[in-house]
């Protein structure tokens, strides 16, 4: 395989805190490689360093000559009054470049310019590069070609960011967070780009459903080495676990080792001979590597939370516009005790909305939202706490509570609570200002957790937050003692934390979905195909004055509706049984036979119900 480039012994630090020494790793033509890295580790320092934006402290890149270079950060800018299709222009890339002098040429009353740039234009083929940056952009929900980025939000310019990158036509696409924004039908078309791109990838993603679907290699950074893995996500989880019961053998083997020669060595033996020499050298060498090897920390979110009644929250005709947009039009829903419901929809159809009306940060237009008085909110937000620069991680949480009450009845101080976050005690006593992006969002879920509450509002919570992270948060959400409410478009975290979804269609719509969201986003494909060929087909000609009634549901049809309603969660509920059964570890081969062909029945008859259900509710 040709390199793209080579890197080799790269080293990097700030002050004391080293982020990776002596590293080194390769990408080749059409590779695409995924970066995993706990929250801090170094993953954006690595990729400014790639993408020349920042230099190393030692070590060397060697890109292969000519190689053409785009680069997405995490959080794009541009110079105010630049338009949307400029910044999408504003590159080092040729092709670019000569379009960015074509447009200046045309605004220039005098033509100033033209001649040179139309055949720069010509020499560079570039004169489709518009009409595909236009074509990319509208994929992205971006259509307002003209508008100022300045007037954008942050999720919109990284959706510029993104289609800039995208048309760029270079050999190595370097991404940082590139799903961050995009909802699922986006994200779905931005697989099928990637995939079908010749260009090589490098990308940082928490989203694990994209990553196992686009990248063909992992590399890790951990303890400030590198370690590679060939394949997708999911070989990358196999040969990790692997990895790790090898790496606790040899520190258990070495920890024995230790301990014999940490008795020898209290005997004080008499260095005079070689071989004495030799092996106290030896010793001391083995204490070192075993201060400096690190075991891999887990964050552990067993957290107390506080006792929820049965009335939860109610929603009686709610109501909420922005002037021609509706967000909910006369929308009811009774909320459940320890209910797990996912909440999904495209952008800008009112999701975060939503829960602020719920959290009473907004006010309704119209209609009432009656809360159980033992509700205890613990609101996540998309925009986070805004914490104080210049103050330590220690004093933004001590600030909340000096100490913790854990779900078994201990308690723990603050900074012990913190470790179980992944704070070490050198960066509780460093300043926020230290903190990366992903390293913030992780004190800003700490911070809410810490007040024990007993309905978690999480909006966008994978946004940021690393894969281990992830993994223990969905482990505690479902095992959480309270109702959780979850707006997110990482369909991996959703499937695992959602027991059914609200999909907000747009213009108020809004309906209940029995299922997860992998089930929703397969049912919604089949409908779209389903309606697509209905409209395909020639209409038949109206009779003449004949007006048509509206469809209502027939008695029967209600009766059955109201029929599945119960049915369905009584079918899940002996599916969950039966689950628990089957992995007690108790039955017999014919107990077991018998119940699996159960479960494969339930699960049959579940989905012929769910989607009878979805029929009934279109009508």
């Amino acid at each position: 395989m040709v390199s793209c480039f080579q890197v080799e012994n790269l080293s990097k630090s700030f002050g004391d805190l080293v982020l990776f020494e002596h590293i080194s790793f390769a990408i080749g033509e059409g590779q695409r490689v995924a970066l995993v890295a706990r929250n801090g580790a170094g993953k954006t320092t690595l990729l400014d360093i790639l993408s020349g934006r920042e230099e190393a402290d030692g070590g060397e890149i060697v890109p292969r000559r000519g190689l053409r270079v785009a680069y997405l950060e995490q959080s794009p800018s541009y110079p105010e009054g630049m338009t949307v299709l400029e910044a999408c222009f504003h590159s080092d890339s040729p092709a670019l470049c000569a379009i960015a002098e074509y447009e200046r040429a045309i605004a220039d009353p005098a033509g100033e310019g033209l001649p040179e740039a139309m055949a720069k234009m010509d020499a560079l083929q570039a004169w489709d590069y518009e009409q595909r940056a236009k074509t990319i952009l509208s994929r992205l929900n971006i259509r307002d070609f003209n508008q100022r980025v300045d007037q954008l939000s942050g999720g919109q310019l990284k959706r510029v960011a993104l289609a800039s990158v995208l048309i760029s036509e270079s050999d190595l696409l370097i991404m940082d967070e590139p799903t961050n924004h995009l909802d699922t039908d986006m994200t779905e078309w931005l697989v099928e780009y990637l995939t079908g791109s010749s260009a090589a990838l490098l990308l940082v993603t928490h989203d694990r459903w994209f990553l196992d679907r686009v990248c063909t290699d992992i590399i890790e950074l951990e303890n400030r080495r590198i370690y590679t893995y060939k394949g997708n996500y999911s070989y990358y989880l196999e040969k990790k676990q692997e990895r790790a019961v090898a790496v606790a053998a040899q520190r258990e083997s070495e920890m024995n080792l230790y301990r014999r020669e940490l008795e020898w060595m209290r005997r004080q033996p008499q260095a005079r001979a070689t071989k004495a020499r030799s092996r106290i050298q030896s010793f001391h060498e083995l204490e070192q590597r075993l201060r400096t090897t690190r075991s891999e920390g887990t964050v552990r979110l067993d957290v107390q939370a506080t006792r929820i009644g049965t009335k939860i929250f109610e929603a009686k005709h709610l109501s909420k516009r922005y002037g021609d947009r509706v967000i909910l039009d006369d929308f009811n829903y009774n909320f459940a005790r320890y209910e797990k419901l996912g909440i999904v929809g495209n952008n800008g159809c009112g999701k975060t909305t939503f829960l602020k009306l719920l959290t009473g940060e907004e006010q309704p237009d119209s209609g009432v939202i009656e809360v159980g008085e033992s509700v205890r909110f613990g609101y996540y937000s998309q925009q986070g706490l805004t914490f104080d620069e210049n103050e330590k991680v220690i004093d933004v949480v001590t600030a909340i509570a000096e100490e913790v009450r854990l779900g078994d009845g201990r308690r723990m101080s603050a900074s012990q609570f913190l470790q179980y976050f992944l704070f070490t005690p050198e960066t509780q006593y460093s300043f926020v200002a230290r903190l990366s992006g992903g390293e913030r969002r992780r004190l800003y879920l700490c911070t809410i957790l810490m007040q024990s509450p007993n309905f978690l509002v999480l909006d966008e919570p994978t946004n940021d937050l690393d894969i281990v992270t992830l993994g223990v948060l969905e482990e505690y959400l479902q095992s959480f003692k309270g109702c959780l409410i979850v707006v997110s478009h990482d369909r991996y975290f959703m499937d695992k934390v959602a027991d059914h979804l609200l999909v907000f269609c747009g213009d108020g719509q809004i309906k209940d979905f029995p299922g997860n969201y992998s089930d929703y986003i397969e049912w919604k494909r089949d409908y779209e195909a389903a309606r697509r060929a209905e409209e395909s087909k020639p209409k038949p000609t109206a009779e003449p004055h004949r007006v048509s009634a509206v469809r209502k549901l027939s008695y029967k049809e209600k009766c059955e509706m109201e029929s599945l309603e119960a049915e369905i969660p009584q079918l899940e509920a002996e599916k969950a049984a039966l689950e628990s059964e089957l992995s007690s570890g108790t039955l017999t081969v014919a107990e077991l036979t018998a119940k699996s062909q159960r479960i494969a029945d339930l699960i049959a008859l579940i989905d012929e119900k769910s989607m009878r259900w979805l029929e009934l509710s279109e009508i």
